[in-house]
């Protein structure tokens, strides 16, 4: 068996954005912590009230509710009270609170979130970011607010317990959403960070490679981490992903997570109402988003058919991308992230969510260790990939 040469491991583990490396040492230090505790209604409450009256706010908060939902974040939707500016009457208005657990899922950095919530204003539909806590000064940890945006992220009566994960939307969902949600994906893809550049975001251009350098350093730097135990399949998939490395030269703006599941939608009118989930936002290859998209994990098989986030047959999204946007998808490159786009999804179930868990740093242990045992599906599908290279 050939040996990967220690250099190859150095650059691998410390060539990422500055900005991951620092989320790294983050998650390096928390793993020493001591369990989270979970904040009651009334303690967030309180600590929402100081930040509102801090930043200047008049009125008062109504209900605080807690959010179910999301691995990595921590919600409440409230009201805030305040009286119209005509004169006359009060009015309110609805908000989402998002605050990190001690050891988030997978580590992201809630000011290069709300950069991208703020470019993207105007061009997708997103919540409009309102206000940013990155020092955590009044809830201990990171925080940010955005405007409550209404929808669903699954149909109502589908039974999936986890949304995003195979969720169903069937017809006539299907063919009503297809091309809203290609629309704004090639939206996200044209967005002009040279002219407009986004806070916190570096750009991975020394070399044509360094954009795919990037995304595997940082994931595996995450493995290394969080892992339980050695894992041969991962090993061989770092190896194939380091010989495979794909140049880029049109580099974009990445939603790092779009999927049914991340953006919510109006049933009746069969319209995305607001994406979510800009976490994993970068600036990199958009062969790397359309990996994601064709998991098979976030698709459904139905008549023997595969369709990607429901929405698209595998050759029927590839050929529409290229028409929307006029780039053209380089299979294997696209091969390169969908085998890692499988590793990164493995690696969070069998090493980030079980190490959080472990520890008692977040607010879903149960849920993460559950995950667990999903495991060996996604090494399955690791392995049918890799195999299907030799």
């Amino acid at each position: 068996m050939n040996r990967v040469e220690p250099t190859a491991i150095l650059r691998r583990q410390f060539d990422m954005e500055p900005a991951w490396a620092g989320l790294v040492e983050r998650r390096r230090v928390a793993q020493a912590l001591p369990p989270y505790q979970l904040a009651s209604v009334a303690d967030v409450t309180v600590c929402l009230e100081r930040m509102l009256v801090a930043e200047g706010w008049q009125g008062r908060i109504g209900s605080v509710n807690r959010l179910g939902g999301g691995a990595s974040k921590e919600q409440f939707l409230f009201d805030w009270h305040h009286r119209a500016e005509a004169g006359g009457g009060e009015k309110s208005c609805r908000y989402v609170l998002r605050t990190d657990p001690k050891s988030p899922i997978i580590e992201t950095d809630c000011r290069r979130e709300f950069a991208a919530l703020t470019a993207m204003q105007g061009r997708v539909p997103v919540p409009e970011p309102v206000l940013l806590d990155h020092a955590g000064a009044y809830f201990n940890r990171p925080a940010m607010i955005t405007r409550f945006v209404s929808g669903v992220t699954k149909p109502s009566v589908s039974q999936d317990r986890v949304s995003g994960l195979g969720t169903r939307l069937g017809e006539p969902l299907r063919s009503r959403m297809k091309r809203q949600f290609m629309t704004y994906l090639v939206a996200i893809h044209a967005y002009d960070w040279r002219s407009l550049p986004l806070p916190g975001f570096d750009v991975p251009d020394s070399d044509p490679y360094q954009a795919a350098r990037w995304s595997i350093g940082f994931w595996d730097a995450i493995w290394r981490l969080d892992k339980i135990e050695e894992r041969p399949v991962v090993t061989i998939a770092w190896r194939w992903l380091e010989k495979k490395l794909p140049a880029c030269s049109d580099l974009v703006f990445t939603h790092g997570d779009y999927r049914t599941g991340n953006y919510l939608f109006d049933e009746n009118r069969a319209e995305i109402t607001a994406i979510l989930d800009w976490e994993l936002a970068r600036i990199g290859d958009y062969h790397e988003d359309l990996a994601w998209i064709l998991m098979r994990l976030f698709g459904v098989f139905e008549d023997k058919k595969f369709f990607a986030v429901d929405l698209y047959e595998r050759e029927d999204f590839i050929v529409a991308y290229e028409e929307a946007s006029g780039r053209i998808v380089n299979r294997a490159t696209l091969r390169f992230y969908e085998i890692l786009a499988v590793l990164k999804t493995y690696i969070v179930v069998a090493a980030s969510g079980l190490s959080v868990a472990r520890r008692k740093h977040s607010h879903q242990d149960v849920m993460l260790t559950y995950m667990g045992a999903t495991t060996p599906m996604f090494a399955s599908e690791l392995t049918r990939l890799l195999l299907e290279e030799l």
